[in-house]
């Protein structure tokens, strides 16, 4: 007798990383297990940042190195570790033929037959780092488009959003967690590493957004150079008007991983809309709007520059930046509402 529809799977909670992915393999046909190896390589470097960020404070890692990234922003010693962490551990693992990093100018291109092309920014919230506020990474890996037996080219890249095999973060804070998607067809899911045994565990099955959130979270340190339609809407929030449950709580923690974190969590709204400052956005597409964007459409909510969906967005380079709103799909759609209102 076949089981009826109306029951629900059985909770795979507890088992680990390895055996999800596993079992989601088996669930693809045509699998080659390439793409699973990367997952593991993935997990196996933020482990290794995890160790170092736990006793940063007792390993001379904390504060800056004295350079500058191409962000124009200072280095700090934990983002320099991170990066070549997650550089060397996917170079051996030989599963990639390009990564793209926050940290790097240009692309790194491998020699060899990966089939997979990463981007990432491997240690986001580097203004947070001396204060002990959660910081994190944050991957997308795309399908390689050039010929394996050619060499790799930063076209391999420079794809769209819409094209992701798959994205996650991990979340370095009060626990350590990794997040990531395959797709809407395979859920998003959330696994929190134990630290005595340094395994990830399922803890968080098939994460879905609300529709609706109660919290909003905006720089408003940058007010004074919004457009009108970003300061329409932040008083439209913080109104009072029980019907909507408003006004809305703000939260800002100042790390892309930890606002998203909460956001896809317990829904609402998070928003990094284009100033007077930066009139493109302050966001980088490939490695910080672009994977969070596909969780979250994975997981129900919806992502936008603030008129375009940011996984349609065609990039023209390694290093372009976008305004980025995602959250909810009834709170984005009030900013949405608000910008089309706009002259």
């Amino acid at each position: 007798m076949q089981p009826s529809s109306l029951h629900p799977p059985p909770s795979m909670v507890g088992i680990t990383l390895d055996q999800h992915v596993t079992q989601q393999m088996a669930m693809s046909p045509g699998a080659s297990g390439h793409f699973t190896s990367l997952l593991y390589q993935i997990a196996l470097a933020a482990k290794l940042v995890d160790s170092q960020v736990r006793k940063a404070g007792l390993a001379n890692v904390l504060g800056y190195t004295g350079e500058t990234n191409v962000q124009g922003e200072q280095v700090q010693k934990l983002d320099e570790m991170a990066n070549e962490t997650f550089l060397t551990v996917m170079r051996r693992g030989r599963r990639v033929c390009a990564i793209a990093s926050e940290e790097l100018e240009t692309a790194v291109l491998v020699d060899g037959t990966g089939r997979y092309a990463v981007t990432m920014d491997p240690l986001d919230g580097s203004s947070n780092i001396d204060v002990n506020v959660s910081i994190g990474t944050i991957f997308g890996i795309y399908r390689r488009k050039s010929d394996p037996h050619t060499s790799p080219t930063e076209a391999d890249l420079l794809q769209p959003g819409r094209d992701l095999r798959a994205a996650g973060y991990i979340i370095y804070g009060s626990s350590t967690m990794l997040v990531y998607s395959t797709g809407p067809k395979f859920g998003v899911h959330g696994f929190t590493l134990d630290p005595t045994i340094g395994e990830f565990f399922l803890s968080h099955e098939n994460l879905q957004v609300p529709r609706r959130g109660s919290t909003y979270s905006v720089n408003e340190g940058n007010s004074a150079r919004w457009q009108d339609s970003t300061r329409r809407w932040v008083e439209y929030v913080k109104t009072e008007h029980k019907e909507s449950n408003r006004p809305y709580g703000g939260r800002y923690v100042g790390t892309l991983v930890a606002d998203a974190h909460r956001t896809l969590l317990k829904g609402g709204i998070f928003a990094y809309p284009a100033d007077k400052k930066s009139p493109q956005g302050k966001l980088r597409l490939m490695y910080e709007a672009n994977p969070f964007a596909f969780l979250f459409e994975a997981a129900g909510g919806r992502a936008i520059d603030g008129r375009r969906r940011i996984l349609d967005i065609e990039p023209e380079a390694l290093h372009q930046r976008t305004p980025l709103i995602l959250g909810s799909v009834e709170d984005v759609a009030d900013f949405e509402r608000f910008v089309a209102e706009a002259p």
